[in-house]
């Protein structure tokens, strides 16, 4: 993870940019009748000086208690929180407070546990210290504010973001077994094949599809979602899947940019993304849920607190982020 420390002013998603997306989410999402639940996926670093300043802080109970307001607001049921167990504490505490406001304002949350980047032997020793961490802190039956955490039937909803794939998950999986109630693991895009067996679904993440990052910035991901929605109906139907919305992407004004980005379209590329959810919704596979990347990741530009659309101007916030 690289950041840039920059200043800047954060401005909160007034009234019609939340009744705009709820009005986006009711169309392509709400009124089906196998309607999944909508979640968003939730940077919980914001406050911690290793990263941009958005004028909040991800630790501040008053700001959490209005992000979750305005997400149910927009039709959201759940945030699912990137997470990197003991490694990260800024982050673990910020996501204990989440689970909290969300248990007392009956919103729900879950986790998005990001692997280690580090080769360093330890891979699977870390995955199985953060997921004893969360069983007990927030998902085990002991748990505080486990009403809040996200079930789909009667078993957690984990999703997991690899880096490095160091991972040994059929030991991981083995451990996790043993919990009162087993872990669904949602995997990003396909996991290695060796692993198969060990994750009950796959979820879709920003893309540009095989043509790459294109220079007008028009490369939105149609081609990669296709043949994703494609991939579950012929290959995976006996898993979970959940398909990906996102409004765009930026990363050009970052430190380590690449020059990649997928322009909003003023709005048309969240609307392009849901209409290929909606499309491929039809009952071939099993898709509980659709994610929204992202609630607030400011620093890939792909943030919807503030509004989707973004017309004739440039997000107010310098991008930086998760690569």
């Amino acid at each position: 993870m690289i950041a840039l420390l920059v200043a800047v002013i954060f401005i909160p998603a007034s009234g019609c940019y939340r009744s705009g997306v709820r009005q986006s989410l009711d169309q392509n999402i709400h009124t089906a009748d196998n309607a999944p639940k909508v979640l968003a996926d939730y940077q919980p670093w914001f406050g911690d000086p290793q990263h941009i300043n958005v004028g909040y802080s991800t630790q501040d109970p008053e700001t959490l208690r209005k992000q979750v307001q305005a997400a149910k607001d927009m039709g959201i049921y759940a945030f699912a929180v990137d997470w990197y167990g003991p490694r990260r504490p800024f982050l673990d505490r910020s996501y204990a407070l989440l689970q909290q406001v969300a248990s007392q304002h009956h919103f729900h949350v879950c986790l998005m546990y990001d692997e280690t980047e580090e080769d360093n032997g330890h891979a699977t020793d870390d995955a199985l210290a953060a997921l004893d961490l969360a069983y007990k802190n927030y998902i085990g039956p002991s748990a505080p504010g486990r009403d809040a955490y996200v079930f789909e039937g009667d078993r957690p909803v984990i999703f997991i973001f690899p880096k490095r794939g160091h991972t040994d998950w059929n030991r991981v999986r083995e451990v996790v077994n043993g919990w009162d109630k087993p872990p669904l693991f949602i995997y990003k895009d396909e996991p290695p094949q060796q692993y198969a067996n060990d994750f009950d679904g796959l979820y879709a993440w920003v893309h540009p599809g095989p043509n790459g990052w294109s220079a007008d910035g028009r490369e939105w991901g149609e081609q990669y979602l296709e043949a994703f929605y494609r991939k579950m109906k012929n290959r995976y139907r006996d898993k979970i899947a959940v398909g990906g919305v996102w409004p765009g992407f930026d990363d050009t004004k970052a430190s380590w940019s690449l020059n990649r980005h997928m322009d909003r379209q003023c709005g048309k590329t969240f609307e392009n993304t849901l209409g290929l959810f909606r499309q491929n919704n039809d009952g071939t596979v099993r898709m509980p849920f659709v994610l929204i990347a992202t609630w607030n990741d400011y620093e890939e530009g792909t943030q919807i607190e503030d509004g989707v659309a973004h017309c004739n101007a440039q997000s107010p916030v310098t991008n930086a982020g998760r690569q």
